[in-house]
């Protein structure tokens, strides 16, 4: 499960004098072309190691320069310059057709009835494979011809694409469903033939047209049989395939398989139905035979997410540096080609984030990390002998790094919360080679601006400091309450609280007519590494609760919050959140929104759900204490509302989910809001994103404000 539609941004702190005026008073309303801020340059990548492109955009059109870290000066990229990124060659679809792309303009490859997915280029750009009717084929583009390297795929087994829960869980939306990948040298193409005909079928009803259609998903649900997955390695000049020596009919998941720096060898990611059992294999590319590199074990569980730096291989077959959270945090650990540990690096208790780079000859690794504030990112290097630990970002920030090929140079684009994000070119010594830009408009100063500001709150159970950002109302009167408007995600390691900068029209106006808005992490959020994300295992929904209803608390013992205006809203798990807000915890929240919800566990997708539930038989307890269902008795419709809202066609958080719900309320004579969104999947766009905006600002309105919306806010 993924975070689909965005939660309100954080706003700033700004002192505010007498000669300025309300920022939503003025600039959001009568005066829309105030530059409050102004677009920042973004870093596209380094053409060596002391130049980098970045793009300027600017009312849709991008403009690019180059700064020389060297000189500290900039000049305009020419068009070849500003282009690398977008090679000479590439392949894309057209109408269903494959289509070339090099420096003397496009060619189609393919003109066939049925359609082709997933094209993509080989390394060596002299091929390209794609997937039709779930057949692998490479094409050569030299000699024009085509060569089918499946010949079995059907509508249940599928050779290079991949089934939805693969997608979706473990190796992510950005794949489109390709499960197929090129070696290195070009030479072979590992992929996944998927057997799905065991998984049960979820209809989802359209109703377009006159009659209506059903579009049917494989889709296996909590404890479901899952697809079936064999690993294949195919020679693309004999188009013969080698299977990987693994039992397709074990309980297992597969996780995106890795060549290593050569080509020589497969490596594959192997996990338990239970996924707290995980091992990498190396697969020989001429027998399938596998050999153990590394296993991992956990009594919780194991991630199996697609991570593009959870190997990060030495060139020259030299070694790899692994990324693991098997401490209780996640941290970086130097193995040999043969899986053999040679040391932990930068050991401690913080969450490393991502490798950028290794400069193999200097034998330096640089990395990210949420170590100095567990709200803010830094930049980080140690040697691969373990020496040399140094932080090289500075100051009280949030920084979005990209490093130069060597490590040597640096752009971040870094801000806090009360200070406007910067961009600034940076040496691994720290200094500071050029100040870029600054997002801070012309007309910034001119304004005042809603207090916004980071706090912490202890835990119930005093293990933790939660971490909260709080926007409070414009010229809070202190012997007040005012209503609280909660925006929260709240799913496992996906926490929303971080020390950044951010303007948003929909907070200043909201603070200005007197809500206290808020988002906040529990102690399960990532705040506290693997080790409080832990307290999710086979208790969804429990201590993330527990600590939400804590933060109001402290709001509302402090004299802040209204106790009989209590609005929490978000999407998805978001969703899932606000529904059993407002049954379960009913005696603390008043008010919810709550869409595209999980409302059972048991009606969401085997992997993710069993990955911290178990099975629904395993685990029933845990499930029904989850569930939202079970508490819906307890949602109290005279003193507060529950707004419920899905897309119909929603192939992810099935409709099924709030359906459920509403016939539950409904048994119970329950009063609630409802809107449906016909076409909507998980999000959606265009003017029923706006309708969906609207309808939540009148339910603001209606319920914590108690008047009608301001015409400035519905839009």
């Amino acid at each position: 499960m993924r975070y689909q539609l965005a939660s309100m941004a954080l706003l700033m702190t700004v002192a505010a004098n007498a000669q300025q005026r309300p920022l939503a008073a003025d600039a959001l309303t009568h005066d829309k072309s105030a530059a409050i801020t102004q677009s920042l340059p973004v870093p596209r990548f380094w053409l060596n190691d002391h130049e980098v492109l970045l793009e300027q955009r600017n009312n849709g059109a991008s403009t690019y320069v180059i700064y020389n870290a060297a000189t500290g000066k900039n000049r305009p990229a020419t068009a070849t310059e500003a282009q690398p990124a977008a090679a000479p060659q590439s392949v894309f679809l057209k109408d269903g057709d494959v289509f070339y792309k090099d420096a003397n303009g496009e060619r189609q490859l393919t003109k066939t009835e049925t359609a082709e997915k997933v094209p993509t280029l080989s390394p060596d750009h002299l091929h390209a494979a794609y997937t039709r009717a779930n057949n692998l084929y490479v094409y050569d583009l030299q000699t024009n011809k085509e060569t089918q390297l499946t010949t079995d795929g059907t509508s249940t087994i599928l050779n290079g694409y991949a089934s939805w829960v693969y997608m979706e869980e473990i190796l992510g939306r950005a794949t489109q469903y390709k499960a197929y990948w090129w070696s290195p040298d070009s030479k072979h193409i590992a992929y996944f033939r998927t057997d799905e005909s065991m998984v049960p079928v979820f209809p989802i009803y359209d109703e377009t047209g006159q009659h209506g259609f059903l579009e049917n998903t494989r889709y296996p649900k909590a404890g479901d049989p899952n697809p079936e997955v064999k690993v294949g390695i195919a020679d693309i000049n004999t188009a013969r395939t080698v299977w990987a020596d693994f039992n397709e009919k074990d309980d297992q998941y597969f996780g995106t398989p890795h060549w290593d720096a050569s080509g020589s060898s497969l490596w594959v990611q192997w996990l338990n139905r239970d996924q707290n059992d995980y091992h990498l294999y190396a697969i020989s590319l001429e027998t399938g035979a596998k050999s153990e590199l590394y296993r991992e074990q956990q009594k919780t569980w194991i991630d199996l997410e697609d991570r593009v730096d959870r190997f990060n291989f030495l060139a020259n077959n030299k070694g790899y540096v692994y990324l693991s959270d098997k401490s209780g945090w996640m941290q970086m650990y130097y193995h040999d080609m043969q899986g053999k540990l040679i040391r932990q690096l930068a050991p401690g208790e913080y969450s490393v984030l991502a490798v950028p780079r290794i400069d193999e000859k200097a034998g330096v690794v640089y990395f990210t990390a949420r170590k100095e504030n567990s709200t803010r990112i830094d930049l980080y290097s140690v040697k691969l002998d373990g020496s040399g630990f140094k932080r090289l970002t500075s100051g009280d920030y949030y920084n979005d790094v990209n490093v130069s090929p060597t490590g040597k140079y640096f752009v971040t684009t870094y801000s806090n919360i009360n200070t406007p994000t910067k961009v600034a070119l940076v040496a691994n010594t720290g200094k500071v080679i050029a100040n870029i830009a600054d997002s801070k408009g012309a007309d910034y100063d001119k304004y005042e601006y809603a207090k916004t500001e980071l706090i912490r709150v202890k835990s119930e159970d005093g293990k933790f400091d939660l971490p909260a950002v709080i926007t409070w109302p414009l010229h809070m009167d202190s012997t007040k309450r005012y209503p609280v408007l909660i925006s929260i995600y709240g799913g496992p390691n996906a926490g929303t609280v971080y020390d950044r900068f951010s303007v948003n029209a929909n907070q200043q106006w909201l603070a200005k007519e007197g809500i206290i808005q808020i988002a906040m992490d529990h102690r399960a959020s990532g705040q506290f590494g693997k080790a409080g994300v832990n307290y999710m295992y086979r208790d969804l929904g429990d201590w993330e609760l527990k600590d939400y209803a804590t933060i109001v608390k402290y709001l509302e013992n402090k004299g802040y919050a209204d106790p009989k205006k209590i609005c929490i809203t978000g999407f998805s798990y978001g969703g899932y959140m606000s529904c059993l807000a407002v049954t379960k915890y009913a005696d603390v929240f008043n008010y919810a929104m709550a869409g595209g919800s999980v409302t059972d566990w048991s009606l969401y997708d085997s992997h993710y759900t069993e990955r911290y539930m178990d099975t629904p038989k395993d685990n029933p307890e845990g499930y029904k204490n989850g569930a939202v269902l079970t508490f819906a008795d307890k949602y109290n419709d005279k003193t507060g509302m529950l707004q419920i809202v899905h897309g119909t066609i929603d192939d992810n958080v099935h409709l099924q989910n709030s359906l459920q719900l509403v016939r539950k309320l409904q048994s119970l004579d329950k009063h609630f809001e409802m809107m449906f969104y016909p076409g909507g999947r998980h999000g959606w766009p265009g003017m029923a994103r706006t309708h969906f905006e609207n309808e939540k600002m009148r339910f603001i309105y209606r319920y914590l404000l108690e008047k009608p919306a301001a015409p400035e806010m519905i839009h």
